[in-house]
């Protein structure tokens, strides 16, 4: 394992084919229920979750972390070829199929509550990752990424992410202003609203902004929310018309679960971090000491780097296979898999985690993003 102080240049391996791990958790997924028509046996849909909350945390402590970073040499090449923009576009076909699949056997199989629930889980995780996807296509200026990006956010019901994400919350990131950002003191149960319904607010606000600056209505068909939430309207009302009317329960529980998944990893990506403002109370520039990061290995190659946050808030044109590990930037003590899971448990995440907070700001207590409910307690215990 390398010093994670000192990034190794020229310990860095191009993994070039061991990207497409990134497309192939769908294919999975999909596979699991596959297996589940073949054989009649819900538990094979179990494969979702099992892996998403046991086997990635363990390959995460069996391979370590890798913090060495591609030489700015390699940049341009990386970024130029089109192989790795091929490996995020190939997820989301395969996510689309395994959404049709799971809506067609949620219809059409004998299903107790345990193999319905197992089926929500499976298509959600599919939907949940895709949003991850999204994530990556839609901070490109290309219009095939930009499109592919609300199409992978269609089955989700959570296409305004698409605008919020790039220009609300990449704009406040780690300020009390942004609802995707939690503050210390506050455990997920309590942030999940306040993030679902503040990036709504924002994503609407901004296009209706946006729109009447080129002297349109918000109603105007170039609004991106629209857009995006048009696809899913298309989706659900597609597989509506094919499978009937009961298909529509199993869909928005997917979506309910894969927007969830999200919000759980925008919870752990920037807890208690805070920019500080400057002499003219403006928040300084957004650096990779506002993001908490990951080097785990399994959970980026998995992910399309998405671990590597810190670089990828300080540097958002960076496409995935060029983020890099800074040495400044605060790192999570292990990667996403086992972090969602603890974060599901407010007290577990607090133990775990309110003393990395503090010890990335040396102990000022002034310079962390609190939640104004918990100032008190916080105060008290950390002075």
């Amino acid at each position: 394992m390398n010093n994670p102080g000192i990034p190794l240049e020229e310990a860095w391996q191009d993994k070039r084919w061991w990207w497409l791990l990134s497309p192939a958790i769908p294919l999975v997924f999909t596979a699991s229920l596959l297996a589940f028509v073949w054989t009649g046996q819900w538990w094979c849909m179990l494969l979702a979750p099992l892996i998403i909350h046991v086997l990635l945390p363990v390959l995460d402590s069996v391979f370590g972390e890798d913090f060495s970073n591609p030489p700015e040499s390699a940049v341009a090449q990386l970024e130029a070829d089109v192989f790795y923009r091929a490996m995020v576009w190939a997820y989301v076909p395969v996510q689309g199929i395994g959404t049709v699949l799971g809506a067609w056997i949620a219809v059409t199989q004998p299903l107790a509550w345990m193999g319905y629930a197992a089926l929500v889980l499976t298509v959600g995780a599919i939907n949940g990752i895709g949003i991850g996807t999204a994530h990556e296509l839609g901070h490109k200026k290309e219009t095939l990424d930009r499109w592919l990006s609300k199409i992978a956010l269609a089955p989700s019901a959570y296409g305004h992410f698409f605008v919020e994400h790039n220009r609300g919350h990449h704009k406040r990131v780690a300020t009390p202003e942004d609802p995707a950002s939690a503050r210390m003191g506050e455990g997920f149960w309590a942030f999940l609203p306040r993030s679902v319904w503040g990036s709504l607010q924002s994503a609407w606000t901004l296009e209706q902004e946006r729109l009447k600056l080129q002297g349109h209505s918000v109603w105007h068909p170039q609004n991106h929310n629209l857009q995006a939430w048009g696809l899913t309207l298309v989706l659900f009302g597609a597989l509506v018309a094919w499978l009937g009317w009961m298909v529509l329960p199993f869909l928005v529980l997917q979506a309910v679960y894969a927007a969830s998944m999200l919000e759980v990893v925008n919870y752990l990506e920037h807890y208690g971090l805070l920019r500080q403002q400057d002499a003219s109370g403006r928040y300084v520039r957004c650096e990779p000491e506002h993001s908490w990061n990951s080097n785990h290995l399994v959970g980026n190659l998995l992910l399309y780097q998405l671990q590597r946050h810190s670089d990828h808030h300080a540097h958002p044109s960076r496409r995935f296979q060029a983020l890099r590990h800074f040495a400044t930037a605060p790192q999570l003590p292990a990667g996403y898999a086992t972090m969602i899971s603890v974060a599901y448990c407010p007290p577990l995440w607090f133990a775990w985690m309110d003393h990395r907070v503090m010890g990335h700001y040396g102990g000022n207590l002034s310079l962390v993003n609190l939640q104004p409910s918990a100032r008190s307690r916080l105060t008290q215990r950390w002075g």
